[in-house]
């Protein structure tokens, strides 16, 4: 049995881990698979060579690189399988807060009119699509896993190319200013729910390096709460949309690079 390691510089969080997951799905020579988040590492437990593995990942465009292939004994290969399967724990927890705060951000976006909480709802959306997946392909065909991931991201992309066309039309009519205290209170509540997400995770028996990838992907979602509030304040101080329709596309652009991946896995 051999043990190849790569290093994926773009594999920052736990939704490039399914999306590398579900690239690898339909390769029958690896037997389990092991991400180290924080340090952008995958080891894969295979037989034979690793071309078609390498090749697979470099496929996705996420920087990575093969560092090296190694043989490993059975008491060696039995430990990696059991570490590989506890790295799949509490994605129920993380899929409910993230669906929640999805809807609390949409629905309180459209009522405020701001498109800074509409994107970042769609954030939380396009993660809940990536932990609801990897539950729910759990023991399915490859392809239905893929027709499911297409789905998925076509959503994605049809939801962020929506908000796109939004925040130019409300660029060029000049409508009126959103809700700042809306958007700074909502967003608020969602970085409370990261933190609560954190909290969850660490008082479980998750391995260390599953609660420091999740720490890594909260702080991303901080970031752009912490945009929103930003955009909110500043909303408040110029009396003019512009802020909140910045960071709404900065958002917009990013969930639409999410479903580009999506798509071509």
């Amino acid at each position: 049995m051999n043990k190849t390691t790569y290093n994926i510089d773009k594999m920052d969080c736990l939704s490039e881990e399914q999306i590398v997951r579900l690239k690898l799905e339909g390769l029958h020579n690896i037997k389990a698979l092991n991400f180290e988040i924080p340090q952008r590492k995958l080891y894969v437990l295979h037989e034979g060579d690793a071309k078609a593995i390498t090749a697979a990942i470099d496929s996705l465009h996420l920087n990575s690189s093969l560092v090296k292939t190694q043989q490993v004994d059975a008491e060696q290969t039995s430990s990696f399988s059991n570490e590989a399967g506890q790295q799949r724990k509490l994605l129920w927890q993380v899929l409910a807060i993230n669906f929640f705060f999805f809807l609390i951000e949409m629905i309180s976006g459209f009522i405020s009119g701001s498109m800074g909480l509409v994107a970042d709802s769609l954030d939380m959306l396009a993660d809940s699509m990536v932990y609801g997946l990897a539950l729910f392909v759990v023991g399915k065909p490859m392809y239905q896993k893929r027709n499911i991931a297409k789905i998925s991201g076509y959503l994605q992309l049809l939801l962020a190319s929506i908000g796109i066309i939004e925040v130019v039309r409300k660029f060029l009519g000049f409508e009126e200013t959103p809700n700042f205290k809306t958007m700074i209170i909502i967003s608020i509540l969602a970085l409370i729910g990261n933190a609560f997400t954190l909290y969850l995770l660490q008082r479980s028996n998750n391995k260390e390096a599953h609660i420091k990838a999740s720490t890594i992907c909260t702080s991303t979602d901080v970031v752009t709460n912490a945009g929103v509030i930003l955009a909110g304040i500043l909303v408040y101080f110029t009396a003019s949309n512009l802020p909140d329709l910045i960071i709404g596309s900065i958002v917009f652009v990013l969930v639409g690079i999410a479903s580009y991946r999506i798509l071509h896995l």
